[in-house]
């Protein structure tokens, strides 16, 4: 057998202990059905709590937006709204979402509106007071037109930038780089048309500040993007108007992958058997995006960092105490500098550590070859837990249901496949490595899936049941939950509010 690659996850205190209860993992599945996700609001909690030390770090001031799309869960958007008004809010990106955190204890003025909206998510907006995301003129034009038209007060806007350049060379000369191309937000080179519109648009708007978001792990074109907004809202000071914050988004990242040795092992691994060198590590060849062309690895990874050691809060620092590439100055200097409030849009790393999926094992058979691997079939589909979605790749942790079992120590390779009647229903497409093969009746636990791969992709196709969602929290030596939809901040798990 092939020496085992794992990629072990990373996993909290708090995580591991809900983790090593495997009683009660399973009384849950058996009670409420598989797949199922478990969330833990307390680490929210503590993750908003983080992000502010890195601002109390750099003396700045402003608000943590959670991105609520990485995760639809109520106890989480209701856990964050227990917290300070003027430290953390949420940011809302459809009609639905906004309506479900006012539902969920959040008042219009701690709330941001992004990504694209329409008449209907524009006027709830302004409505309840929520500062509006800009991405272009046009969307700015129909805000103030249904303010005018339904007799609403000013709405706090910010307008989003993208397209920004700078120069490579020493003293400003050189090569101009472009930073990545965006849907979203307007060109720096057209922001002539959208400060024009901002002052035609007074009555209706108060414009409050800019925006970016770069889908990218660059901390250095985050970096220029800051300095550049900056430098935009300098450029609007002198035109009479009065931004006072910026919002550099999200993109903070996660470390999924405990050990960078498990992860570097693997990609390296991967490379080898796309080359034929080694057995294939994936269902049929697949190659995450890498290809042998005439023995040379061609392509790139479609995957995730895993293994990152700065992410989250950390990343935030890194980003704040890098010097901007025109100034010189670190970026958090920039901003208290011209006085201007930080707001950041954390998702994914705000929930890091915050739950967990869990899926019954059906059935275990040998897989078509010859290589003495096993198919996994799961309670769950890909799209109960879609890590291999998003390019995440990290092992579950098995948590058998007979206690004499836990004793076998033998690894197994297994493919995990899902429950619906498709040969693309994957699990995961690589070959996983578990301590011993699993039995039907067995749980496989996918640990931090709250951003992104607990229900974003979730769906009832074939009528399977999509995956029930629980809040869990410790007291004294025993594990409390209640379903999703009753967990509120005030009233302890299993008790009376308080």
């Amino acid at each position: 057998m092939d020496a085992p690659l794992y990629l072990r996850p990373r996993v909290d205190p708090q995580l591991a202990s809900l983790l090593t209860d495997r009683p009660f993992l399973h009384s849950l599945v058996d009670a409420l059905g598989s797949p199922l996700n478990v969330l833990l609001p307390e680490a929210v909690a503590r993750n908003a709590a983080r992000f502010r030390a890195v601002y109390r770090r750099h003396r700045l001031s402003g608000r943590v937006y959670f991105a609520h799309k990485a995760n639809r869960a109520g106890a989480l958007v209701r856990r964050l709204a227990a917290e300070d008004p003027a430290a953390v809010g949420v940011d809302v990106a459809s009609l639905e979402e906004l309506r479900h955190a006012l539902g969920c204890g959040f008042t219009g003025d701690r709330i941001m509106a992004t990504g694209p909206k329409d008449a209907e998510f524009l006027w709830l907006a302004a409505r309840v007071g929520a500062t509006v995301n800009l991405d272009s003129a046009g969307e700015l034009e129909r805000l103030s037109g249904l303010v005018r038209t339904h007799g609403l007060g000013r709405v706090a806007v910010l307008v989003r930038l993208s397209g920004f350049e700078s120069a490579a060379g020493h003293g400003g000369a050189g090569t101009r780089l472009l930073s990545r191309r965006s849907r979203f937000g307007t060109p720096v080179r057209d922001a002539e048309a959208l400060l024009s519109a901002l002052e035609r648009n007074a009555d209706a708007v108060e414009f409050t500040g800019a925006a970016y978001h770069l889908d990218t792990t660059g901390v250095e074109e985050k970096a220029r993007a800051l300095e550049q907004c900056v430098l935009f809202m300098d450029e609007c000071r002198a035109r009479g108007l009065a931004p006072r914050a910026l919002d550099i988004g999200g993109g903070f990242g996660v470390g999924y992958v405990a050990e960078a040795g498990e992860w570097e092992r693997w990609t390296t691994a991967l490379s080898e058997a796309v080359l034929g060198v080694r057995p294939p590590l994936t269902w049929r060849g697949h190659g995450y995006g890498l290809r042998n062309e005439g023995g040379t690895v061609r392509g790139a990874a479609a995957l995730y960092p895993a293994h990152r050691p700065t992410a989250g809060p950390g990343y935030l620092d890194e980003l704040l105490s890098l010097p901007a590439p025109a100034s010189g100055r670190p970026s958090a200097t920039l901003l208290l500098e011209h006085l201007h409030d930080l707001y950041i849009e954390p998702g994914r790393s705000l929930v890091d550590q915050c739950g967990l999926s869990l899926a019954r094992v059906l059935d275990v058979r040998p897989a078509d070859t010859d290589s003495g691997h096993h198919v996994v079939r799961l309670g769950m589909n890909a799209g109960d837990m879609s890590f291999e979605e998003h390019g995440v790749l990290v092992d579950p942790v098995l948590l058998p249901r007979d206690e004499a079992a836990t004793g076998e120590e033998e690894p197994f390779g297994v493919y995990l496949t899902g429950n619906l009647c498709l040969e693309g229903d994957l699990i995961t497409r690589r070959l996983v490595f578990l301590p011993r093969l699993p039995r039907a009746g067995d749980l496989l636990a996918f640990a931090n899936t709250a951003g992104y791969a607990m229900d974003f992709h979730a769906h009832h196709a074939q009528r399977q049941p999509a995956a029930r969602t629980v809040a869990v929290e410790r007291r004294g030596d025993s594990w409390r939950w209640c379903l999703d939809e009753d967990y509120w901040p005030i009233t302890p798990l299993g008790g009376t509010p308080g």
